[in-house]
């Protein structure tokens, strides 16, 4: 009945094709590039694009989700970016959640994208840690879609537009802000009113 997503590309087209009834922003977080500490390709610092290409020369180990999810879709999206004529020779796509594919990480010492909210949730974290945030362009919104009843006559469109109504309005926003993990922010609202 609803689409609550963070692919707004995909969001985007899902609406132009019929398929959605209009895309609401929500909230967004970032994504963050999660490693081992001694970050043995060098990816530490603010720039996405430098960080895939040198853990590609590097032939370090990077775990994908490889599920079609948002985090791979920007995922994919970031390598094409990084022009590299391959992800590299330790690129391994488990077609898992997020939460497998941080243990995945955890217990290989490999690198990961990681949505920041999933990561401070995340408790297994061995020796990872955060190495590549900052760059603009790991921007991760959310938006949130009713399905149109004119292709999916089974949709509770009362219900989605309640729910739509709430998530975007005064108080499910302040809801999405006060979530926090150890006292960090996992969401910040963005619904326009």
């Amino acid at each position: 009945d609803v689409v609550f997503v963070h692919d707004q590309v995909a969001e985007e087209k899902f609406v132009a094709d019929g398929f959605g009834i209009k895309r609401l922003p929500v909230m967004y977080n970032d994504f963050v590039l999660i490693g081992p500490k001694a970050d043995p390709a060098g990816t530490k610092g603010k720039d996405i694009v430098a960080a895939l290409s040198k853990l590609s020369k590097a032939a370090g180990a990077f775990i994908s989700r490889g599920d079609k999810s948002g985090t791979h879709a920007a995922e994919l999206r970031y390598w094409a970016m990084a022009g590299t004529a391959s992800m590299g020779a330790g690129y391994k796509a488990c077609g898992c959640g997020m939460g497998p594919a941080l243990n995945m990480a955890a217990s290989m010492g490999a690198y990961v994208l990681a949505d920041r909210g999933t990561w401070l949730s995340f408790k297994n974290r061995a020796d990872l840690a955060v190495l590549v945030q900052g760059d603009e362009r790991l921007f991760n919104p959310y938006g949130v879609i009713a399905v149109n009843p004119a292709k999916h006559p089974h949709v509770k469109v009362k219900e989605a537009q309640r729910f739509i109504d709430w998530v975007t309005s005064p108080a499910g926003q302040a809801n999405i802000a006060a979530y926090k993990i150890g006292g960090e922010q996992l969401f910040f609202p963005s619904a326009k009113r």
